[in-house]
């Protein structure tokens, strides 16, 4: 029997060309999510860009019967404005000092909190966990009073410590923190760490902050951007100019010159956005990162 040739025998089947329509009904779904995306960008940068168009524009331009849809070249004339007064430049230095302590702080007890009770058992760690996410459910309008109260009666009001104290530690920021404890640290590095003498400040210094490193980051990029934004409790509590943060004083620029002068309040509302931007795009794959990773994990 002549023996045959398996590449010889081989059966070569030429390939069916793909249809037309199936490229074009998969091409179609993609390009229309394409487009969705595009013009969704649009609508949430339009106002960013419209912020850019009035605070590099004269008032008179703002409000013509055809505005302009491009930056002018008014942006130095207005700040020149803003900046003139001590008002801006105190209260922009002020923010500073505000949002860096009290973010440092927030994220670093928020975090200590959180890798306690993700790690370790302790009596009526359960019941004190469950009384402060309890705390996320009240309004936060509810506690203004009372609270300016008590900060009234300590000698406090006008000063920082009213923005600084109260956020010291948020439920939010360490029910963030223990979730991540929870699934970033194992057990392992922690009883390796206590076998070898580590105390509880070292295993948290040396086991528990490089675990929770990108989860801080992302933390600490929230709680600069609400610190930065506040408004409402620095209002109630500052009464004298020279501490305003700088929220507080882009709202007194609608009187500072009689009429509201909008170009001027919007190229000062400008320069307080801007470092928000360049941190969030500094910290933009991290922050995107912890957020996609803690939605598949809950």
């Amino acid at each position: 029997m002549l023996a045959t040739n398996d590449s010889a025998a081989r059966v070569v089947r030429p390939e069916t060309p793909e249809h037309p329509r199936t490229r074009n009904g998969a091409k179609l779904p993609r390009l229309l999510m394409h487009l969705s995306l595009i013009a969704i960008c649009i609508v949430f940068a339009f106002p960013f860009y419209w912020l850019i168009v009035m605070a590099t524009s004269s008032t008179n331009e703002i409000f013509a019967s055809v505005p302009r849809l491009i930056p002018g070249t008014e942006f130095f004339h207005n700040f020149a404005h803003v900046w003139e007064g001590t008002t801006f430049r105190r209260a922009f230095l002020n923010s500073v000092v505000v949002t860096v302590v009290a973010s440092a702080l927030q994220v670093g007890l928020s975090a200590l909190a959180g890798f306690v009770f993700a790690k370790y058992r302790f009596p009526g760690r359960n019941k004190l966990f469950a009384a402060l996410l309890v705390t996320m459910a009240l309004p936060t309008g509810a506690s203004l009073v009372p609270t300016f109260q008590i900060y009234a009666d300590f000698g406090w009001i006008n000063t920082f410590l009213p923005l600084i104290v109260p956020g010291a530690v948020t439920a939010f920021a360490v029910f963030w923190m223990r979730q991540a404890a929870a699934s970033a640290i194992p057990n392992e590095l922690i009883d390796a760490a206590r076998v070898d003498g580590a105390g509880f400040l070292r295993v948290f210094l040396h086991v528990g902050l490089p675990g929770l490193r990108p989860t801080i980051a992302a933390l600490g990029v929230f709680e600069v951007m609400w610190n930065w934004n506040d408004y409402l409790w620095p209002l109630l509590v500052l009464t004298d100019s020279n501490n305003y943060t700088l929220p507080v004083a882009l709202d007194q620029l609608k009187g500072a010159y009689g009429a509201t002068d909008y170009s001027v309040v919007m190229s000062g509302t400008l320069v307080a956005t801007i470092p928000l931007v360049i941190l969030f795009l500094f910290f933009r794959s991290t922050v995107m990162n912890n957020v996609v990773s803690g939605a598949v994990k809950g």
